[in-house]
């Protein structure tokens, strides 16, 4: 079994099937959106066709969502995916939130918390989108000032209660708002049915995986995600590899891979999206992935494996002089990718 071919398979970076961005992002689950202007082309290089173009509109038309969801961190979700996801995760970060501020020496009492949503919502009802700084202008104006720092925790409160999440695309700065605007209601959906549904994304688009790749990227409870793998146990295949247990959806692609070199960008789901990252890269080259305060780099993979580190907009920079794999089909890609918002 070749975990890397068949993971560029199922995540799209290979032979892509997808031209739709909303259903590329359904696909996906979720896409890790730390930095805004490489999750663009972090979709964009999934679909048959990069653009920029088709991404900004499914952005603004809120076919798709960006908020910070599970893991606590930024996450592109398709609006469709966003309510039920939410109520996985939002308990959870609201742990994190408290016990972040905690360890900073700080608590906000939930008084305060709904204070802070009452007058975020005052502050963007009937605006539509609202840059951050003008939302945190209103926000002051009605007497809720503090810290940068303390501000950003009230919003990621509002996001985590279901509030607010992305406006307009901007290239400057973030933009918020009223979830309610932007999203249609949906059903309702039992946790155990929400679960089965993740534990289904996941293993379509990242296969292979393992439990324990799972329960990083969703940082649900293990027990959860051990019972979300059992109650799909009749649609997957085991894979045992070098003493791990592998789940394969029978719905995946295990055949038809192409060699080809890919710019991957910073954060991106083929590394940031398991536990163990160790199929794509030699160890000794680590620190070219990511710090140790766990800051992702752009990397140039060849046939899967990370091969060296790239910046946007300039010349790609090699670590190790004797790979140096042919950059022009995957530059062209990325220039079409945003001359297309032209």
């Amino acid at each position: 079994m070749d975990i890397s071919h068949i993971r560029l398979l199922n995540q799209q970076l290979a032979s892509s099937r997808f031209s739709s961005v909303p259903d590329l992002v359904s696909w996906m689950g979720m896409v890790q959106a730390q930095e805004c202007r490489m999750l663009r082309w972090a979709v964009g290089m999934r679909l048959k066709k990069p653009s920029m173009k088709a991404f900004r509109e499914a952005y603004d038309a809120g076919s798709i969502v960006r908020s910070h969801l599970f893991r606590c961190t930024w996450q592109l979700v398709a609006a469709k995916d966003y309510r039920w996801m939410l109520s996985l995760c939002a308990d959870k970060n609201r742990t994190a939130i408290r016990g972040y501020l905690l360890y900073c020496g700080r608590r906000i009492e939930e008084w305060e918390y709904e204070r802070a949503n009452d007058l975020i919502r005052r502050s963007l009802e009937g605006k539509g989108s609202v840059p951050k700084d003008a939302l945190l202008q209103s926000l002051e104006e009605q007497g809720l000032v503090d810290n940068a720092h303390v501000m950003s925790i009230y919003l990621r409160r509002a996001e985590a209660d279901g509030i607010i999440c992305n406006g307009l695309l901007d290239d400057r700065q973030n933009t918020y708002a009223l979830v309610d605007d932007r999203i249609p209601q949906a059903p309702d959906m039992l946790r155990e049915e929400a679960l089965a549904l993740l534990a289904r994304k996941y293993f379509l688009s990242h296969a292979p995986a393992t439990l324990e790749d799972f329960v990083w990227w969703s940082n649900l409870n293990v027990g959860e995600c051990r019972a979300a793998i059992e109650s799909i146990r009749s649609e997957l295949i085991t894979e045992p590899y070098a003493g791990e247990t592998y789940f394969i959806h029978r719905d995946c692609r295990v055949r038809g891979y192409r060699r080809q070199v890919i710019l991957l960008p910073s954060y991106d789901e083929y590394l940031i999206g398991y536990k163990s990252r160790h199929h794509a890269f030699e160890e000794e080259f680590r620190h070219r992935i990511h710090n140790r305060n766990g800051l992702f780099y752009p990397v140039i993979l060849d046939d899967g494996q990370v091969v060296g580190n790239w910046h946007p907009g300039k010349d790609a920079a090699f670590f190790e002089e004797a790979i140096q794999p042919d950059l022009t089909d995957a530059f062209l890609r990325y220039r079409q990718f945003w001359n297309s918002d032209r």
